[in-house]
């Protein structure tokens, strides 16, 4: 027997139910809303969605039914940036920084990036594997179900395929959804540091080649900076990644214009991250590349920066935008999506409205899995949210509120 499952009495459903393309324009403020509705589930995906009136008379008599209390059920968070695998954390820079220090000063002096690669490559794969746990766990308390999770605290081929294998068994294990990027190109490591182009052909020829041969990444990113890699190192490292038949996104224009977006739209990237600084030019290619902007409040936040991206641009030129938290040691120990959403609403202008799409089914559009996950349609999966709350604006407005849905993937709740 099928396994039936009954939401009812939900005061505010937000399906975002619309177009099967990404959401742009007025299209991000639409959330498909249905008032005193109901869920009907079968085996983990979504049968019907409507009012409570009109589903009543189809609940299986052998189904469950879930008494939402007239509260507000979303889909489940969709996290399309995070570097979810690292050990120990970078707690002395974070007081570095307070004092004044700027993450570029930090970097130069042999922390950032490489403080974390030499406290990963120490950890055993099983250490690794429990922090990388809790750090998804933390993320489910807050409703994320999918997670998009960046290699790049290796810096060799041992290293990242050893966390590349984590996320794997991560995703094995569940509940969450794990999506595995390949970001060997995240910076130079100490012992290639007089020889840049022998750690790109190392990138090049074993590290991309060995994750494309086991399948162990879905995507390549690179980290176009002017502390990482070039323009032209990056799109070397990005080409090579195409032909072995990886995805591409790339880390690009947080710190200055010209560092990576322009690139995004040639290689026609799937995401350009980042993009505090650029410019409306490049952003303009980026739509012609159908390239989707993926927006990081939580690292300007984190940093004391204080120039966002130009995300009400972005939507006036029709972009698809994504919101998310870039979950790192470093530049974002954020691991919160609601956190996210009030600061775009605040810092960027965004609506809840938009926050909320940016965060689901265009992060799902990002990933390309916007046929299975993102909104609360019939066929997908059933990954959904029970808020403690009435109306999704609250989401954005009660700020780092310790709230705890009920979250639900495949049709079955799930605690973390």
């Amino acid at each position: 027997m099928s396994q039936s499952l009954a939401i009812v009495n939900i005061g505010q459903l937000v399906t975002l139910s619309g177009p099967s393309r990404p959401r742009v324009g007025k299209e991000l403020g639409e959330l498909g809303i249905i008032p005193n509705a109901a869920i009907l589930i079968e085996d983990g995906r979504i049968n019907a969605t409507g009012t409570y009136a009109d589903l009543k008379a189809q609940i299986p008599p052998h189904a469950a039914v879930i008494d939402a209390e007239n509260r507000c059920v979303t889909p489940g968070f969709v996290d399309a940036h995070t570097h979810l695998v690292f050990a120990g954390n970078r707690a002395a820079e974070f007081e570095q920084r307070i004092a004044g220090a700027t993450y570029q000063q930090i970097a130069s002096a042999g922390g950032g990036i490489l403080s974390t690669v030499r406290q990963t490559r120490a950890a055993s794969e099983d250490d690794l594997l429990a922090a990388a746990r809790a750090h998804r766990n933390w993320m489910l308390r807050t409703g994320t179900t999918t997670i998009e999770a960046k290699s790049g605290y290796g810096l060799d081929l041992d290293s990242e395929l050893r966390i590349l294998r984590i996320l794997r068994r991560l995703n094995s294990e569940g509940p969450s959804r794990i999506i595995p990027t390949l970001l060997a190109a995240h910076t130079v490591p100490p012992e290639f540091a007089q020889n840049r182009a022998a750690y790109i052909r190392l990138i090049i020829e074993e590290i991309i080649p060995a994750v494309a041969s086991t399948s162990l990444a879905r995507y390549c990113d690179a980290f176009c900076d002017d502390h990482a890699f070039t323009v032209e190192e990056s799109r070397t490292i990005l080409e090579a990644a195409k032909r072995h038949g990886l995805g591409l996104r790339i880390h690009a224009e947080q710190f200055r214009p010209g560092t990576g977006a322009a690139l995004a739209a040639e290689l026609s990237a799937a995401t350009a991250d980042h993009l505090e600084t650029v410019t409306e030019e490049t952003l303009q290619q980026l739509k012609t590349a159908g390239t989707q902007p993926v927006l990081l409040p939580g690292s300007v936040f984190a940093l004391s920066r204080t120039q966002y991206p130009p995300a009400r641009i972005m939507i006036d030129l029709g972009l698809a935008i994504v919101l998310a938290t870039d979950f790192n040691p470093g530049s974002s120990p954020v691991a919160s999506m609601p956190f996210i959403l009030s600061l775009a609403c605040l810092e960027m202008r965004l609506s809840p409205a938009e926050a909320l799409t940016a965060a689901t089914i265009n992060a799902a559009h990002s990933l390309g899995l916007a046929a299975q996950i993102g909104s609360i349609e019939s066929g997908k999966q059933a990954d959904l949210l029970i808020h403690e709350f009435h109306d999704y604006r609250e989401l954005a407005y009660f700020i780092a509120a310790p709230a705890r849905p009920r979250v639900f993937i495949a049709g079955r709740e799930v605690t973390a």
